[in-house]
């Protein structure tokens, strides 16, 4: 009785294959030995081509280049940042339309970057101010609290502000104005 061993399988394509074994260059699955079987060769070929994908991605990632249209064919959609999410949803408070609805991570957003003239323009601030008239809660007293430290911290690291710092002040007052 002839023992027979196991077939070898290669899964390694980014290194030439040794001498004798079942992987051209190409990367197309040959039998390691005459037994391999349909269902064989096939996991063999989808575990290759999964290899070959994932080293194709690391490589476009490495290079910076956007990931590669999906396996439809479509890239996927840039997502709108958070400052453009926040602010839509500001607008839609203000246009009071039946389609906006309260979202704890939009309001978060718009009150840790309220003082922000770059992330909030002015245009929107007296917006935000009119929202922040219905605060309600811990949130309204976090923000007055907030609001207190930073002016605090303000005022004690630049006795003379700068125009930047000027604009941030002028807005922490404007809101504890409205909130105390």
């Amino acid at each position: 009785m002839e023992i027979m061993a196991a077939p070898t399988w290669v899964f390694r394509t980014d290194q030439p294959p040794p001498p004798g074994t079942c992987q051209k260059r190409t990367g197309k699955v040959q039998e390691a030995s005459p037994e391999l079987s349909p269902e064989e060769r096939r996991v063999l070929e989808r575990k290759l081509k999964k290899e070959r994908k994932k080293e194709e991605k690391k490589r476009l990632r490495e290079a910076g280049i956007a990931a590669a249209p999906t396996a439809k064919g479509q890239t996927l959609a840039a997502k709108p940042s958070a400052a453009v999410l926040a602010l839509e949803y500001l607008q839609g408070w203000a246009q009071k339309q039946k389609s906006w609805r309260f979202q704890k991570t939009r309001q978060t957003w718009l009150l840790l970057n309220m003082y922000d003239e770059d992330k909030v323009p002015d245009e929107h601030f007296s917006t935000l101010l009119d929202y922040l008239e219905g605060l309600k809660g811990s949130a309204r007293e976090l923000t007055v609290q907030k609001a207190e430290a930073l002016m605090q911290e303000l005022d004690e690291a630049d006795p003379e502000p700068r125009d930047a710092g000027l604009r941030k002040m002028e807005r922490l007052r404007q809101v504890l104005q409205l909130l105390s």
